[in-house]
């Protein structure tokens, strides 16, 4: 053997002791790690979990569809017709953080919150349309019906905690806890404790939005809507006619030619809101919330791109309402109606209270003009839903544009005098601006995708 081949093979002898050298490193160094992580307690590691998912938007981390063999069950929705929008919402996002379907929850058809046991309940599709709910949303939020479930199992309670030491934080590690894998083998969890709409807020109003929108409600109650409508646009047609006012050509997506416009006023005068308002108005510090009949009429009134004549319905909770006059003291141009004028009164009184909202709450989203309150959880769904319309058809701006969908909140005056034009932001992080209202409103939607 030449002193050349030699040489190569002390070379390759040096290289084969290096390569197992390495390897023996490598393997130590796991045994070691591995040793370290075992020595830490598992609500240590779960801390460190949980602390990366504080600040960050909980939706952007959910890219994996929703399971249709594990649920989320949460107790009943209570309070008014869009305080149970909200809640429902944001249950199914919380179900969908969970990657869980959600049972579908029990409603509420009356209006007596404090008095649990005298609280009527009503099926989720006796107002919505279950099937087209799941198709509308489908990939992002899922309700399943009680008989999806399989093994029929108790359901594992996870209580939600309360009061002002149970922080947005913590109701977060405890969400995040629940997505742990030791959790994978429940079918149900069970949340128990507060009621939905008082839960924690950890998702964007645009991801609301998307919910909102797949809320459509039943054949039933779609046709009585469609009634309360029609007599509107009769009223209409009949003023137009008398007034020989030339008839709206449609321009924009969706309305027919000879459109017969119409403006729906949310009227909030009723005895418990005005006692509810000028309390806000004290601990805000504020008065842009209570806003008395004749101040309404007043910045209805003011509002320049208001076609005369109109029909006005005022959308207005009758059973609550002290001033009968509130037909009275509109200026020529503005012709008021509310339901017993209208002559749909008997349409409304057959079903219970929810029903009732509903309907108004889809007769208000679909004017052509809609003039609320910015601190009302109502008028202000009613503005997102047409903020979302608005968007579809290419609009972000109402400022100076004709959108078809153009609101205002008339607690709150332009420098004219007039109600002030009122687009939803679609970037706000939350919706807490919408469930509690606000003063900050404009004519311009954010939208950031």
């Amino acid at each position: 053997m030449n002193s050349a081949n030699i040489e190569l093979l002390k070379r390759s002898s040096c290289s084969m002791k290096s390569l197992v050298f390495r390897c023996f490193i490598l393997v130590f160094s796991i045994f070691v790690l591995r040793t370290v992580i075992s020595s830490f307690p598992r609500s240590s590691l779960l801390t460190w979990r949980t602390s990366n998912w504080i600040g960050i938007t909980a939706a952007s981390n959910l890219q994996n569809s929703i399971t249709r063999d594990k649920f989320l069950e949460v107790p009943q929705i209570i309070w008014g017709l869009n305080n149970q929008k909200i809640a429902l919402a944001r249950a199914c996002l919380t179900a969908r953080f969970l990657n869980r379907t959600l049972l579908m929850p029990s409603l509420s058809a009356s209006l007596f919150y404090k008095e649990v046991d005298l609280l009527e309940p009503m099926a989720f599709d006796k107002l919505f349309n279950f099937e087209k709910f799941n198709d509308q949303c489908n990939g992002f939020v899922r309700v399943g019906r009680y008989s999806d479930l399989v093994n029929k199992s108790k359901p594992y309670e996870v209580l939600k905690g309360s009061g002002r030491k149970w922080t947005k934080e913590r109701d977060l590690n405890q969400l995040t806890q629940c997505r742990n894998e030791s959790f994978d083998y429940i079918e149900v969890i069970r949340i128990s404790g507060k009621n939905p709409f008082l839960w924690h807020d950890h998702w964007p109003a645009k991801d609301y939005a998307k919910i909102f929108e797949c809320l459509v409600v039943v054949d039933e109650i779609e046709k009585e809507v469609a009634k309360v409508i029609s007599k509107i646009k009769d009223v209409g047609r009949e003023v137009s006619h008398n007034s020989n006012a030339p008839q709206k050509k449609a321009s924009l997506d969706g309305w027919q030619d000879h459109h017969i416009p119409y403006m729906a006023v949310h009227m909030r005068i009723e005895k418990d809101w005005m006692i509810h308002c000028k309390k806000v108005e004290q601990r805000l510090n504020i008065n842009q919330i209570c806003s008395s009949k004749e101040e309404i009429i007043e910045r209805v009134s003011r509002i320049t791109a208001i076609q005369q004549p109109i029909v006005v319905y005022l959308a207005v909770a009758d059973a609550l309402l002290e001033d009968d006059s509130i037909l009275s003291g509109w200026e020529d141009g503005f012709v008021p109606f509310e339901k017993k004028r209208l002559a749909v009164k008997d349409v409304y009184d057959k079903h219970p209270y929810l029903i009732q909202s509903a309907i108004d709450y889809e007769v208000c989203s679909r004017a052509d003009i809609f003039v609320g309150n910015s601190f009302s959880t109502f008028s202000s769904l009613v503005v997102l839903s047409r903020t979302m319309k608005s968007i579809g058809m290419g609009f972000t701006n109402s400022c100076s544009t004709e959108v078809g969908y153009s609101s205002y909140a008339y607690n709150i005056a332009e420098q004219h005098g007039g109600a002030k034009m009122w687009m939803t932001n679609m970037s706000a992080p939350s919706l807490s601006s919408i469930s509690y209202g606000t003063n900050s409103i404009s004519c311009y939607s954010n939208w950031n995708t």
